[in-house]
């Protein structure tokens, strides 16, 4: 099983039931829910009664298909099928700044710590480590780069406009 840290390398308790068919659909409506994209929009009535709802987009996923329903979702999980497929940094960028989406934002799959600085700049809060992943080294790895010349949606100011302003 992945383990789960946030922005601050710290361990989280995954709350969310990973849900692939409706037969394993919970009767408390209070339990948090992660469902493949395919499953949202094939039950969407029934998933919305449901306080704590998440969708996970797979790599070939697009933020388009879940923007006009983004108020309904405290989570969104973005798959990393593989270390070098880097679709997931744009639709995460595109969630959090052209459709303003402000709740928790995931990494999954094949999240290696080398990433963890770079998935942060792009908007993910979270990150589902692999299991041969040394959490140890998280903290360090979040915090590599004192600071980044380019802007990100961690520091929406490239350094240059920083430096004009100071």
């Amino acid at each position: 099983m992945p383990k789960l840290i946030n922005q601050q390398a710290e361990l989280v308790a995954d709350d969310y039931l990973w849900l692939e068919d409706l037969a394993q659909l919970p009767t408390d409506e209070q339990q948090g829910l992660l469902v493949p994209l395919a499953l949202w929009q094939q039950a969407r009535a029934e998933l919305q009664r449901f306080k704590r709802l998440g969708v996970k987009l797979a790599s070939d996923e697009f933020a388009e298909l879940i923007a006009a329903d983004l108020g309904k979702f405290s989570l969104v999980a973005i798959e990393f099928p593989k270390f070098v497929d880097g679709r997931g940094y744009s639709t995460a960028r595109l969630l959090r700044e052209r459709y303003n989406f402000t709740g928790e934002l995931r990494a999954v799959g094949d999240v290696l710590l080398d990433q963890l600085h770079y998935l942060k700049r792009c908007g993910f809060s979270q990150f589902a480590l692999r299991d041969d992943q040394n959490l140890a080294h998280a903290s360090a790895m979040l915090q590599v780069f004192s600071d980044s010349y380019q802007s990100g949606v961690d520091q929406p100011q490239p350094l240059f406009r920083r430096r004009q302003l100071a």
